[in-house]
This record gives C-alpha cells, sequence and structure tokens, in this order.
C-alpha cells in the first residue's frame, strides 16, 4: 500500500468549507485541510467496493454499495488520523489504527479495498511530502540499512522480543514463516470452508519443514548450514528426522537462547551448532565443508546489494559437487520489484530496514555459483497461516504474560497498541499475498553439471 503520486491538496470547494471550523492554532487549520482534500479525493478513488467514512462532521459513503460487495466502515476518532494520512499514507493509516485515531471493524476488508483500489488511491491520496520522504528512505535503507553495523539493531527490533509473544501465536515447532497447507487440511481454504481444526498449523508446518530439507536432498549424516535459526525448528527436524548434522546462525540472542533449549530437549545438542554470527563472518575452515544449505524467509534481510556477497559465501560453504541450496523469502513480483524499498509499517514497525527480493534477484545473484533446479510460489499458502497466527494470539496472549518482559504494557492504551500491531501485520501481510501485490518463493540451486536428480 505504498502510494506514490501526488495529491490535489487544494481542491476547489476547500477553503470555502475551511471557514465553518472554528480554528485556534495552524495545527488545527491544516488538519481541517487535510481532512477536506482526502475526503474531496476520495470521491475519485474507490471505484471497486464501498467505504463509509464517519467523523464528527458527519457521514461520508464512497463508492457504490451492493449486498455482496466489499464494504469497509472507517469511524474517525482524533482528527490527527487526517495529517497522519496526509503526511505518510499508508503509514500514517497503520500508526493511526493502532493509537486508536481510528476504528475499523473489519481490518481486512480495509485491505482489500485499498489494493482492489490501488490505482485510483495512489493518484489521490499521495502528497509531494509523502513521495519525498519515500525517495530518501528508500536509498537509506538500499545503502545503509543492511550493514553489519545496522543488521544486529534490525533483528533486534524484529526478533530480540519476549518468546512468550512468539510462542502465543507460533506452532509447536516455532516457525515464523509460511505454512503448506494440503487436502488434510482443507487446502489453503480450509479454515475458511471448513472452520480450523486443533494441530493443523503443525501439520502444515511439518509438512513445509520436510519439503525443505527433501528439496535439499539431504541424507543420514550430512551437513547441513542454516543461515536464520529462528527458534530453532528446522535444524531439530533436519537432526531428529533426517539424521544431519546442522551448524545454524542467528543474530537474536533470545532465538539462540530459546533454540538451544529446545534442542537441549530433544536431546540434539551433539547434532545442532547454533552460532550467534552474522553470515558475513562465516570462518574460512567452513570452506567446502557443508552437503546442503537451507535458509528460510531470512534473505528479506540481506538487502537488494548483497544478494552477490550472500551467494558467494553460499557458494564458498558447499562442496563443490552435489551439494544443494534452498532458499525461501517473501518477494515482489518483478513488476514491483526495485532496490531502493521505502519506509512503510512493515519495515518500520516490523523489520526495519528489509527489502523485499524479486525471484529474478535471487536468481541473478545466485548464478555465477549455481543452476536453477526449482521455483514455487507459495503465495496461496500464506494467507491462512496469517489467520492462524492471528487467532491464537487473540486466544493465547494476555496483558500479563507480555508484560513481564515489556513493563511499559502493564499500560492498557500501550498493549492496545502492542496487540493492534499485530493485528495489522496479519491483515496487512494477508491481503497483500492473497491479491499478489506481493510472493512468496521458494528457490532449489544446484551446482553447474550436477544432475537434478537420479534418472538413467
Amino acid at each position: 500500500m505504498a502510494p506514490q503520486s501526488s495529491l490535489q491538496i487544494f481542491p476547489k470547494n476547500a477553503f470555502a468549507s475551511l471557514t465553518k471550523f472554528t480554528l485556534t492554532s495552524p495545527r488545527s487549520w491544516f488538519a481541517a485541510l487535510a481532512r477536506q482534500s482526502i475526503l474531496s479525493a476520495l470521491g475519485g478513488a474507490i471505484t471497486i467496493g464501498s467505504l463509509v467514512v464517519d467523523d464528527c462532521e458527519g457521514t461520508h459513503p464512497y463508492g457504490t454499495f451492493t449486498p455482496d460487495c466489499n464494504h469497509v466502515h472507517i469511524k474517525v476518532k482524533s482528527d490527527d488520523f487526517w495529517l497522519r494520512l496526509l503526511l505518510s499514507g499508508d503509514l500514517g493509516f497503520s500508526e493511526a489504527y493502532m493509537i486508536g485515531d481510528i476504528e475499523v471493524p473489519d481490518l481486512r476488508a480495509a485491505m482489500n479495498l485499498w489494493l482492489d483500489n490501488q490505482s485510483g488511491m495512489e493518484d489521490t491520496l499521495s502528497s509531494t511530502f509523502t513521495r519525498v520522504t519515500s525517495i530518501v528512505s528508500g536509498f537509506y535503507n538500499s545503502y545503509l540499512g543492511q550493514t553489519k553495523a545496522n543488521a544486529r539493531l534490525n533483528v533486534i527490533a524484529s526478533y530480540d522480543q519476549s518468546n512468550e509473544l512468539f510462542k502465543a501465536f507460533l506452532s509447536q515447532e516455532m516457525m515464523y514463516s509460511c505454512a503448506l497447507w494440503d487436502d488434510a487440511e482443507g487446502g489453503v481454504r480450509g479454515d475458511l470452508d471448513l472452520g480450523p481444526t486443533p494441530g493443523d498449523l503443525e501439520a502444515a508446518q511439518r509438512r513445509k519443514l520436510h519439503h525443505v530439507l527433501r528439496q535439499a536432498r539431504v541424507k543420514p549424516g550430512d551437513h547441513i548450514l542454516e543461515f536464520g535459526s529462528g527458534w530453532g525448528g528446522l535444524a531439530i527436524e533436519a537432526a531428529g528426522t533426517f539424521g544431519c548434522t546442522v551448524v545454524t546462525l542467528t543474530l537474536s540472542i533470545e532465538q539462540k537462547t530459546l533454540a538451544e533449549e529446545r534442542i537441549m530437549a530433544a536431546g540434539l545438542c551433539d547434532k545442532i551448532t547454533v552460532h550467534l554470527m552474522d553470515y558475513r563472518d562465516i570462518p574460512l575452515c567452513w570452506e567446502n565443508a557443508f552437503d546442503a544449505f537451507v535458509s528460510v524467509e531470512m534473505l528479506e534481510h540481506v538487502g537488494s546489494q548483497h544478494y552477490a556477497r550472500y551467494f558467494d559465501l553460499v557458494s564458498f560453504a558447499l562442496k563443490p559437487h552435489g551439494a544443494t541450496a534452498v532458499v525461501s523469502a517473501s518477494t515482489f513480483p518483478e513488476s514491483r520489484y526495485s532496490s531502493y524499498q521505502a519506509e512503510d509499517f512493515m519495515r518500520k514497525y516490523m523489520w526495519p530496514n528489509s527489502c523485499l527480493p524479486s525471484a529474478t534477484a535471487l536468481i541473478q545473484a545466485a548464478s555465477p555459483h549455481f543452476n536453477l533446479d526449482r521455483v514455487e510460489n507459495h503465495a496461496a499458502h500464506y494467507p491462512r497461516t496469517l489467520r492462524e497466527w492471528g487467532r491464537r494470539l487473540d486466544k493465547n496472549l494476555t496483558q500479563e504474560t507480555v508484560a513481564r518482559d515489556y513493563p511499559g504494557l502493564h499500560d492498557n492504551r500501550a498493549y492496545d497498541a502492542f496487540k493492534k500491531k499485530w493485528q495489522y501485520l496479519f491483515a496487512y501481510a494477508g491481503a497483500g499475498f492473497a491479491k499478489g501485490y506481493i510472493t512468496c518463493h521458494m528457490l532449489t540451486f544446484i551446482r553447474e553439471n550436477d544432475a537434478p536428480e537420479i534418472c538413467d
């Protein structure tokens, strides 16, 4: 939902309309102008579905309502909303939702409405200020966002959070990535058609782990290198079920601590080693030491300037023959990909300085060392994963539990904003995957002249 084009800030009736406001400060004058400008612009922006905006001045309908259309209702509780939306676009909308400037009964419907009317919304609801700040933040993210100095800070914001928080919504495997749904769970819409059932997320995440490891062609006794440990889910499965030895890297102290506890509980300490290490610091003694490489949804934190170096190091660590690399990542379709990605809700509040690659960008970066063997798009599996995370968060997360790690969340308003941040993430990302705005690719690479599989 990143806005791009310029807003017509002064509609013809703006100043006449402003005379009815009792303006006590420049700020209130600007808020009134922002309100009038946005409401005026919305008139031509909604062509699919319908929107009703309620504020202190009345009710404002947009689009065409039909019984089966996507209907969205937004109640404005503070005029700060208009300023946030004018100056920060979709980032401002997310902030207004989190702190309670607006009420949105159906957040996912609001995301769908935006994407269904994306062209009109971007053409009318973006200010010159937003465009300039987007360019600046895009350049910063591209050139400075994933330096070694910033990488650790990014991880602190993204993953060095309460492990109890992630336990509240993840599966038992603690996989913070897209699951793979099959007929056993009713497919990608099984929860909508049949309702969620206990253990369905666990089954889908185990299927994903087994699929990744089978694509990596691992066999008992193989040595696996993993970039991005998470909480040890893949490493535990690789060692415990497939009989492999795993070396895995993370920059998160919290993840390393819990991963090692889980590894010990599984009795696999002799099979798995977790390093607190930047992937760019792998030692020389790892040269050609591994049979397989895996990385599940870590590449989003590498940055476009570092893809070539990333695959240089993967190649350095893998054996020269018979080795396989499997990577998965949330991606942009090629038509939307840019190496300069501006700050939005995801990059400010969830994964600072992250950069979604495209499948093509990764394939090109890997091509000096590897042949592409297989491409899969798992985007259709992500919305159900996100819906299940949202259900579990609502069911399991309590203020008391999370406030033990974040004392500031004893404050009810702070806790409400914290929980809304996660609810917004699940709706925002779910709509993006469902509408094709973002994708999720898994790529399998093999060494040059290696056979894709034994067939003769």
